[in-house]
């Protein structure tokens, strides 16, 4: 039993940390609307804060999915059982959105679009720190792998 806890709290922690994500993103995304004036919505945000409030929850929801998904799958894989195999192939398949979700977020869109909207002053207002919350979701992903290679037995 000596392990297990810990291996299951880095399972769960890839959920948290995606959460993080959003949140930060989120207080990054609002401070850079209130900077950049205009109309502002009733959630606090202008019309490119709320676009590109979309696209960060669209990569939420996608490495969110995928780390729920290694999450439940890690859980199960320790416990003893016939459907081993299957779990094994199955923990593969979320790899794919979360690396994706990763790039995109590494890409950074956030600054692109206020590129796009023609918005210097919204990306000029965006925290200095905005750019490294992708590393939220690379911690995830290395939290989740320790904790699905966590020894079963010491």
């Amino acid at each position: 039993m000596r392990g297990r806890p810990f291996g299951a709290a880095l399972l769960v922690s890839g959920p948290v940390l995606v959460g993080a994500y959003a949140a930060v993103n989120y207080a990054a995304i609002s401070a850079a609307s209130r900077a950049q004036g205009g109309r502002v919505t009733a959630g606090g945000l202008t019309s490119l804060g709320t676009d590109v409030w979309w696209v960060v929850k669209g990569i939420t929801l996608v490495a969110g999915v995928a780390a729920l998904t290694v999450a439940v799958v890690g859980l199960l894989l320790r416990r003893a059982g016939r459907a081993r195999g299957f779990l094994l192939v199955l923990a593969g398949v979320p790899i794919v959105p979360y690396a994706l979700g990763i790039a995109v977020a590494f890409a950074n869109p956030v600054p692109w679009m206020a590129g796009f909207y023609r918005s210097p002053g919204f990306a000029a207002a965006l925290p200095s720190w905005q750019p490294a919350s992708a590393l939220l979701l690379v911690a995830a992903a290395l939290a989740q792998t320790a904790g699905a290679l966590w020894r079963r037995r010491p």
